[in-house]
């Protein structure tokens, strides 16, 4: 186990990056590679050992859409036997009966469904396809099994104003969490959000509504919001920390240590087929580039957040700035905090900006579609 203060304790296993949705915020990287073939069920059975090794706490089962993934009952097995609490994050679109058995059966812990607003003419065309009422019916079952259900929802300009409905919506699901989390703008989201970003006002009002349903429904839901990076003055921490207490796995055995690290092109991550998971977290070049502070440019370096933030979010410096060595510019200390200031103010001025609408807008948006069915 790597000694403190770089334990690992979340790991997310991205177990395939085909999805039938096509949401216009998907975190799927812009940039993929069909040369790397995605591990065998033996492969990540082996990685949720290793993980167990090494001190992960819990393992989330992501994509894409996991459900895809034929092993998936055999891996949350595996995660289990590891010591492992396992997490499903899915669309539910392949959640059946049979399929949903198994994996109880298997030890899954708990459900978390992704959910593109509360009505399904809405949701259906955020999502690129029918799926709403699928999604309900999945939930539903959720519940009757007994696992625990998370409802998971991105929120953008074209849902924000939903917020209300949303929240209903997780309480008749009987929800135990509901997690309302703005867009984060990587992947695709980052190529469409002009179109995505809500304006200062809206972005006010979902606080104040989430805020009172907070207090509402204590004891009752849980309710988490994520507010947007890009109406901030102060940055997040990256992921607790860069290297410190996550890492990710993706189709193709790269380690990462985040979601979307691969954006950064100066980078090079080691594969769980040329490495162990200890060696990957302890030595890799990649896991330790922004560990701590020595790395820290000014004001970082002799800012007194140093070791609350460390410096914010890697992939938005680089993507906004070109260099991801760069202060996060949404810290108001940044030298780069300016343009994204000016990007925001452009951005909520633009002619799509007070409504969203999907299908007048959808030749303008990028998504990319991931094929179901293996290759």
């Amino acid at each position: 186990m790597p000694d403190a203060p770089y334990r690992p304790l979340g790991l997310l296993a991205e177990l395939t990056y085909r999805c039938p949705l096509h949401c216009p915020y998907c975190s799927n990287p812009v940039q993929w590679s069909k040369a790397g073939r995605e591990l065998t069920l033996e492969e990540w059975q082996r990685v949720m050992r290793e993980a167990g090794e090494i001190g992960v706490l819990h393992v989330s089962f992501s994509g894409g859409e996991p459900l895809l993934f034929r092993g998936l009952p055999q891996l949350v097995q595996a995660a289990r036997e590891a010591g492992l609490y396992t997490n499903l994050l899915t669309s539910a679109i392949g959640w059946q009966h049979t399929r949903a058995q198994q994996l109880l059966d298997a030890g899954l812990d708990c459900v978390q469904i992704s959910f593109q607003a509360d009505e399904a003419e809405l949701a259906d065309n955020i999502a690129g396809m029918k799926a709403h009422e699928r999604k309900l019916a999945a939930a539903r079952m959720v519940r009757e099994m007994g696992f625990p259900l998370t409802i998971n929802v991105v929120l953008h300009r074209g849902n924000i104003d939903r917020l209300s409905g949303l929240i209903a919506l997780a309480e008749r699901l009987d929800a135990q969490r509901l997690e309302l989390a703005h867009t984060q703008y990587y992947g695709w989201a980052f190529q469409n959000r002009q179109f995505l970003l809500p304006t200062r006002a809206q972005v006010r009002e979902a606080a104040e509504r989430a805020q009172a349903a907070q207090q509402r429904l204590r004891g009752k839901m849980e309710i988490l919001y994520v507010l947007p990076d890009y109406y901030g003055s102060l940055p997040k921490p990256c992921m607790y920390g860069w290297g410190q207490r996550f890492l990710i796995v993706n189709p193709a055995g790269d380690v990462l240590p985040c979601q979307t690290a691969s954006e950064i092109p100066a980078l090079r991550f080691d594969n769980v087929r040329d490495h162990s998971l200890h060696w990957i977290w302890t030595e890799s070049a990649a896991f330790n580039r922004f560990r701590g502070t020595a790395w820290m440019p000014e004001p970082c370096r002799s800012c007194e957040r140093r070791e609350i933030d460390f410096g914010g979010c890697r992939c938005q410096a680089f993507l906004l700035t070109g260099d991801a060595a760069n202060t996060d510019p949404v810290c108001s200390l940044s030298p780069h905090h300016q343009r994204l200031v000016n990007f925001v103010e452009r951005s909520v001025q633009h002619p799509d900006g007070a409504i969203f609408d999907f299908k007048r807008i959808a030749s303008s948006i990028r998504f990319r579609t991931y094929p179901v069915e293996s290759e």
